[in-house]
């Protein structure tokens, strides 16, 4: 088990390949640069008063 077996890290260090014990590192994802408008970061929602129903009162008539 050593620089010539193909099923070892160090064997496929050697040899150059991958798979299961030596898997390839993925390549972060591209950044692209653009000139668009830039993302306005999102206020705080104020909370919305509910309408309060206004009091009724009767109205009598002096006399």
């Amino acid at each position: 088990m050593g620089k010539g077996d193909k099923k070892t890290a160090k064997g496929k260090r050697t040899i150059g390949s991958f798979g299961n014990t030596r898997p390839k590192k993925k390549a972060a994802p591209a950044v692209v640069a653009s000139s668009a408008k830039p993302k306005k970061e999102k206020e705080a929602k104020k909370p919305v008063k509910k309408p309060v129903a206004k009091k009724t009162t009767k109205k009598t008539d002096e006399k």
